[in-house]
């Protein structure tokens, strides 16, 4: 018998879990080289300045998410107190960027077995996205279980990671690249070695580092005591950015000078190969490999979930509102798997240049989600202050810290368009909202038309 309801599967542990597996991936992982090379030492306030950005744009979404029972996802709210446009433009594009993240780890997924075996890099990328898709395809439960272990297997090494890296400090530990010290944080050119412009450039890949943790407010239909787990998972964001991301950050920087890590490398591989661990490569390997897998696990439960929603409020095909007897929209999760798929395509086209495309493109997506939370906020703030002054999880410095943060994200859209790593992609990606805007006035015209001929 068909399900007409999401069920609420998602235990404490689970939404806890998903919320660290949505702040530690392939930014971290991978990206990190990368924004290291950019920034130097600087990167500990990369990540220290966007994590509070979005730890007050999590407030935000969580007092949101709370006030009405009815609340699914941020499209529902950001339908009642933007317009229905901000509904439809918002859910879509959170769907795209997840689509597009999720291209990008699939195909990561291929060139992570090829270590392992000469196969094609297609065969393995198809081969996880199938066996997710059925995972998937089962509960709700089975999500939340895949993504407690993917993040379970992510923390254990960035704690492996941070408490080798303390004992070795305390021995005074010598590496081929020099004795392991704090002082090796600045003692190579300052904290800020390439200047500010080096500082701030970093900071389109320490944003796609945080992409994911808005899972929390999606997983609010299908969490067991949203008034509970919700607000537990937020708060507790600041402690993980602080120890997840600078710890291990800072760790990397005392075993590592900062110059010597490869832009096209994980830091942790090398950081592990330094100290002499037997098979680090391969270890790290297996860890990125299921940290690319978790990553597009999420990006298939977030865009199928979207997709459910946007059915529900009449912003996308009737079919997709459709639950399998296990509760699971399973004709939007079909569809965003077909479409993911396509990544092994784009790989194929641009090798080089794919996933930077693909990470900045999908980074100022984001920006527009977390906006239009933040923008949201204000609303909600101002058009139901009942509301907003009983609130069980009352958002901090409204509305202030709002219009802080989002003239935050207008700084960080003029820096991608001044870089010229990022401006091609920054350039292209109004082309999707424009496409969304036309989509939206045509559906607009047409209903308006149907209304006047009843």
């Amino acid at each position: 018998m068909a399900q007409h309801e999401l069920k609420r599967d998602l235990q404490n542990r689970h939404v806890q879990l998903i919320a660290i597996g949505g702040t530690i991936g392939t930014g971290l992982f991978l990206g990190s080289g990368k924004a290291i090379q950019l920034a130097g030492p600087s990167i500990i306030f990369s990540y220290l300045i966007v994590g509070i950005a979005v730890f007050f744009v999590m407030r935000a979404l969580g007092e949101l998410l709370l006030s009405n029972a009815g609340y699914q996802s941020f499209t529902d709210f950001a339908t009642d107190y933007i317009g229905p446009w901000a509904g439809y433009v918002t859910g879509w594009t959170y769907w795209f960027c997840w689509i597009m993240t999720a291209m990008a780890d699939i195909i990561a997924v291929g060139v992570y077995v090829q270590y392992w075996f000469d196969i094609p890099q297609w065969v393995p990328a198809i081969a996880c996205l199938v066996i997710l898709l059925g995972l998937n395809l089962l509960t709700v439960k089975l999500f939340g279980e895949l993504e407690f272990w993917f993040a379970i297997i992510k923390v254990i090494t960035i704690l492996a990671l941070i408490g080798i890296g303390i004992v070795l400090l305390v021995i005074g530990f010598k590496t081929d690249a020099g004795t392991v010290s704090v002082s090796n944080i600045w003692e190579f050119g300052g904290l800020f070695p390439n200047g500010i412009t080096g500082f701030l450039l970093s900071f389109q890949m320490v944003l796609f580092a945080f992409v994911g943790v808005e899972l929390v407010g999606v997983s609010a239909a299908e969490t067991s005591n949203p008034q509970k787990n919700i607000p537990s998972a937020i708060n507790k964001i600041p402690l993980r950015i602080l120890f997840f991301y600078m710890g291990a950050i800072i760790v990397l920087l005392m075993i590592n000078p900062w110059e010597q890590l490869n832009a096209a490398t994980s830091p942790f591989v090398k950081t592990f190969s330094l100290v002499g661990i037997p098979l680090a490569a391969g270890i790290i390997n297996f860890v990125v490999l299921t940290s690319a897998a978790s990553a597009c696990n999420s990006g298939m439960f977030s865009t199928s979930r979207i997709l459910y929603n946007l059915s529900k409020n009449d912003q996308g095909p009737n079919s997709y509102a459709k639950l399998n007897k296990n509760a699971v929209p399973s004709n939007a999760l079909f569809t965003s798997t077909v479409v993911i798929s396509a990544g092994a395509l784009l790989s194929g086209l641009i090798p080089g240049q794919a996933f930077g495309i693909v990470t900045t493109i999908s980074a100022i997506c984001f920006i527009w989600v977390w906006s239009i939370i933040l923008i949201s906020h204000i609303r909600y703030s101002k058009t139901r202050p009942d509301l907003h002054e009983k609130s069980i999880f009352k958002a901090p410095f409204t509305p202030f810290i709002n219009y802080a943060v989002l003239a935050f994200f207008g700084f960080l859209l003029i820096v991608m368009l001044i870089a010229e790593a990022t401006r091609t992609a920054l350039l292209m990606t109004p082309l999707w909202f424009v496409l969304l805007f036309t989509l939206y006035y045509f559906r607009q015209k047409k209903e308006k038309a149907q209304k006047m001929a009843a």
